[in-house]
């Protein structure tokens, strides 16, 4: 259950930082820009009443969660992760229309993303440009000509252009919540730990320690549905931790002015994803 989703933040990172390189090969729009990305939330030790899932086993507790998370309509997914040595910031709202709005994190450098009607917008700075295409093996002359490019602009990439295909799987609430509940293995042979908080909601803790030191705990809301609120992984080569929240809310993405992007398809119109 953790891992699957924590897989999923990593996998988003790389998929912006592919895309954005091959999107950007010949083309590139870099943006002074850059934000905070909040990190997990503060968890304090809580003593909620009565108890939903005092009944319960600690496998049964995350079957009904991962029910409840797969039902939801929308939510936004926070946090860092560990993938090779390389910390990635996420902060992505996104729901089951394929609308997302988001920031991402890389090596220093910082991407926004939004999608609306399937269209993907893309406005990173120098750094987060610098980093994805180096990663790509983009010649640095080329690297400095794509920045200078459409600085300050958003890319607008469409369905069928360069990188569409991985910048829009990042946006796909659908593939996400079907990762929550794919590793069903994940989710025996659990323990309940102390109930605590997950930004002012009392939840409870799921444990599950794994063979090297590596140990996942899941946090599932003890009001209202059963909702995964937190996931933590300790130990082993990728540790991380990942936030859900803002369940069933509305995702309201901003487009950005025409003035104000680079089309891709009229840049380069051949080019397929």
């Amino acid at each position: 259950m953790a891992p699957s989703t924590q897989h999923r933040a990593r996998t988003a990172a790389a998929a912006v930082c592919t895309a954005a390189a091959v999107a950007t090969a010949g083309f590139a729009a870099p943006a002074a820009w850059a934000q905070p990305v909040p990190m997990a939330a503060r968890v304090v030790v809580a003593a909620p009443t009565p108890d939903p899932f005092a009944d319960l086993t600690p496998d049964a507790i995350a079957d009904r969660a991962v029910d409840a998370t797969q039902s939801a309509s929308s939510l936004r997914m926070t946090g860092r992760v560990v993938s090779e040595g390389q910390a990635l910031d996420i902060d992505i709202a996104l729901d089951d229309k394929n609308n997302c709005t988001g920031v991402m994190k890389v090596d220093g450098g910082t991407a926004e993303l939004r999608q609306a009607d399937r269209i993907t917008y893309l406005k990173g700075d120098e750094k987060f440009w610098r980093a994805s295409m180096t990663s790509q093996g983009v010649p640095p002359p080329q690297i400095d000509a794509t920045i200078e490019l459409v600085k300050g602009r958003w890319l607008k990439i469409t369905p069928g252009q360069a990188g569409s295909s991985d910048l829009s799987g990042v946006c796909d609430l659908d593939a996400l919540l079907a990762d929550i509940g794919d590793d069903k293995g994940e989710r025996t042979g659990l323990t309940r730990g102390p109930d605590a908080e997950v930004e002012g909601a009392p939840v409870a803790t799921l444990v599950k320690k794994k063979p090297g030191g590596e140990t996942n705990t899941v946090s599932v809301a003890l009001e209202g549905k059963p909702y995964i609120l937190k996931m933590v992984k300790t130990g082993g080569e990728e540790p991380g931790s990942v936030e859900l929240s803002d369940y069933d809310k509305p995702v309201e993405v901003v487009v950005p002015p025409a003035d104000e992007t680079v089309d891709l398809t009229k840049l380069d119109p051949g080019t397929r994803a």
